[in-house]
């Protein structure tokens, strides 16, 4: 088996979008992806109902933090393959310059940190968000990498980010 692909999904905040996404690949992969989350503004916090959708999937919550992207850009860091923006103010922002030269698309979610309401409405959006984005990286898992040129990935990743939530 090959090494696995390293995709860095990256949101303004990297609290909630980005930590499920990256749960989902790692967990949904079967160790042919290595996923990271970051942000350009992390909040430095995880959101409390991010933890426990991503808890429910049965991926490690220990080592779950809200980062900075620059991690990501810094000398020693993974060599990346994709990148992957899940909301609409990280997508339009100017991002470092990732080592790997990786294939880049959007895949746009509403922000389920943005509900306001109980709880359980809460829940119901994360929950929402998980489904959504479940959905993508499905599509995107299914695609054979190995055997299609940057070109066609790249836009067979951004046809993904088109698809109805």
């Amino acid at each position: 088996m090959q090494k696995p692909y390293n995709v860095l999904i990256l949101c303004t905040g990297n609290s909630a979008r980005s930590i499920i996404s990256e749960a989902l690949f790692n967990t949904m992969a079967a160790g042919r992806f290595k996923a990271y989350s970051a942000g350009s503004h992390p909040t430095g916090n995880v959101n409390p109902f991010a933890i426990e959708q991503v808890r429910a999937l049965g991926y490690p919550v220990e080592n779950l933090r809200s980062k900075s992207w620059d991690e990501f850009a810094a000398p020693g860091a993974p060599a990346l393959d994709f990148v992957i923006t899940v909301c609409d103010k990280a997508a339009g922002e100017m991002c470092p310059l990732w080592p790997g030269q990786p294939i880049t698309a959007h895949w746009g979610f509403p922000d389920p940190a943005a509900v306001e309401g109980t709880d359980d409405e809460k829940r119901a959006a994360f929950a929402q968000t998980v489904r959504q984005i479940r959905n993508r990286v499905q599509l995107f898992l299914n695609l054979p990498l190995e055997t299609l040129d940057s070109l066609s990935v790249e836009n067979k990743m951004r046809a993904i980010g088109q698809q109805p939530l």
